[in-house]
């Protein structure tokens, strides 16, 4: 998926900076960017790969380098960014959180008006790259930020670092999420002479992750709205347009990609997650000893379980996190399939002849948790129940790029759908629909292929009242298909 961070200070905001970006490394693992701006020195911009590496040992002999009291910075699951521009818009910085479905038709729209692109190797254009042109063909930001959210077909947010300021650009249904910090300190420092200076520190930030003010002494103002575009100074937001009237942010951020300590839409990820695993709790019958979160983003849930179900919650699987800190894994099938066995470590001592219910956030393909479920049995459990936070994923995602599947056949749902139906698009709204004959009986076979003793998904309905939004303020899409690509204007104006 990806995330990014932005922050303007009255002073240097370097700091801030690089830990606030990092507070985003666990939405993406193949590249990241900083980039600082300083009126006398211009931008600075550094991109590093991060497929053998994390964030913090790329970036941090660099800081020295950055100055200034402005800076963007971004963790990418797509292409290298910041995208860094001179144009009669004035000098700027971009980075985004976008899937960009139309790329290749937008391009050639642009390349027939005689504009330049750069390409990535395996002739990939760079969706940023495109973002930014599309931005200079506006008299302004806003009509440049508007001309993206009119061409695009899936989901675009944005940040922008001007010569005057963040602007800070929301998806124009709100799919991915930008959250407001401030801060305002009084900061001392003795210097050498012993004379005490004292100055007031005023600061906003703009993030995908309201975890990342809290520990850098943010905290939340609000959320961007859905296709909300506004300019932060060290003092003050300035809206530059309105909220749209439609939004439809992926439920997916309190499923899964989310972190616990994130709020959006003023809602706490882990609060969610444990909701819906307190509604399964109380609905379930299954006889079990024991419940346990499969880490990390299935541990509230199973808190939740625990509660509901009135059973002991234990740590029976950990995660080895020296190593393995961060919750997605390589694009390679068989090097994931790997990571995904080396950084689960089950307790034999807690799970031998145990009846236990393992909670998990979802089921995508189920090649990690078929690994998984085998070690439990190796490992003496006697029944192993799976208990899933979300309905089963039946259609491909094509707002957010939050697997990196790359068609829906890689969906364990399409899989069996095709081999029960010879077409994998067959009947979709059936085996989507809890409670069906069809339903059940994929439900069935996903447990049968996986080994499990039982399965059970969270209905819908259950995820919408854990969530707390109505649900037309949601996208669930991958759940039953009901989000489409087309752009009403009444989707622009509110």
């Amino acid at each position: 998926m990806g995330g990014f961070f932005g922050t303007i200070s009255t002073h240097d905001c370097v700091n801030d900076l690089f830990y606030g970006t990092d507070y985003n490394s666990h939405l993406g693992t193949r590249r990241a960017g900083l980039v600082t701006f300083d009126p006398e020195r211009g931008f600075n911009r550094s991109i590093h790969s991060l497929e053998r590496d994390y964030f913090r040992s790329k970036f941090e002999d660099e800081l020295n380098d950055f100055v200034g009291h402005q800076g963007l910075g971004v963790i990418s699951d797509t292409d290298p960014q910041p995208i860094i521009v001179n144009s009669h818009l004035g000098r700027y910085a971009v980075v985004t959180v976008a899937k960009i479905n139309n790329l290749r038709e937008i391009a050639d729209e642009l390349l027939s008006l005689r504009m330049h692109l750069s390409e990535q190797s395996a002739n990939n254009l760079n969706q940023t790259e495109l973002v930014a042109l599309l931005i200079n063909m506006g008299n302004t930001f806003v009509d440049g930020i508007n001309l993206v959210y009119r061409k695009i077909k899936g989901s675009c947010s944005m940040l922008i670092l001007t010569e005057d300021g963040i602007i800070a650009a929301r998806d124009f249904l709100g799919r991915t999420p930008i959250v407001i910090g401030r801060k305002e300190e009084r900061m001392q420092k003795r210097l050498q002479n012993g004379e005490l200076v004292e100055w007031n520190l005023a600061a906003y930030a703009a993030s995908s992750e309201s975890t990342s003010f809290p520990n850098l002494g943010y905290k939340s103002v609000r959320d961007v709205g859905p296709g909300e575009i506004v300019r932060l100074r060290p003092n003050e937001i300035e809206v530059l347009q309105p909220p749209f009237k439609r939004c439809q942010i992926c439920s997916f951020l309190w499923v899964y990609y989310g972190f616990p300590t994130s709020n959006y839409e003023g809602i706490n990820a882990e609060y969610v997650r444990e909701r819906i695993g307190e509604a399964m709790g109380r609905q379930d019958d299954v006889e079990c000893d024991l419940v346990c979160g499969i880490p990390d983003s299935g541990v509230g849930m199973a808190q939740g379980y625990a509660n509901g179900r009135h059973v002991p919650y234990k740590r029976a699987v950990l995660k080895y996190t020296p190593t393995w800190p961060r919750s997605f894994t390589p694009g390679n099938q068989s090097r994931r399939n790997l990571v995904a066995k080396m950084k689960l470590i089950p307790n034999g001592d807690i799970l031998r002849n145990q009846r236990v219910v393992f909670c998990d956030d979802s089921i995508v393909r189920g090649t990690q948790l078929r690994d998984n479920v085998k070690e439990f049995f190796e490992n003496g459990t006697k029944e192993v129940h799976v208990r899933i936070s979300c309905p089963p994923l039946v259609y491909g995602c094509p707002f957010i790029g939050f697997t990196t599947s790359k068609t829906d056949m890689e969906l364990i749902t399409r899989q069996i759908i095709r081999d029960f139906e010879g077409d994998h698009h067959k009947n979709l709204d059936r085996y989507a629909q809890a409670g069906t004959p069809e339903y059940e009986r994929m439900v069935n076979e996903i447990a049968r292929r996986l080994g499990l003793t039982s399965l059970k998904f969270a209905s819908l309905d259950d995820l919408v009242e854990a969530i707390g939004l109505p649900k037309d303020h949601i996208c669930t899409h991958c759940f039953d298909g009901s989000s489409h690509e087309q752009q009403s204007e009444g989707d622009f104006f509110g």
